[in-house]
């Protein structure tokens, strides 16, 4: 299971807010804006944040990416 958070920097970019603009109205710590920059997993409350700084819903900065598992020559 892994999740892209390229939609948020593309609304980050529309509403001209950078990364560090982002963290500090949101309250974010450089490790959660580290991760998110990783698509690594962040906490919903973090997610909940942007949320509200963006004035936005969770489907307008999360994709959740499909990846295929292959068990026995069948994708499960």
């Amino acid at each position: 299971m892994s999740f892209s958070y390229d939609r948020l920097w593309k609304l980050s970019i529309d509403k001209k807010i950078n990364k560090t603009q982002l963290r500090d109205i949101a309250g974010l710590s450089n490790t959660t804006l580290s991760k998110l920059s990783k698509n690594e997993t962040v906490s919903m409350d973090s997610l909940a944040r942007i949320c509200r700084t963006l004035n936005c819903d969770i489907s307008d900065i999360v994709e959740y990416i499909d990846e295929e598992v292959i068990v026995n020559g069948e994708k499960i």
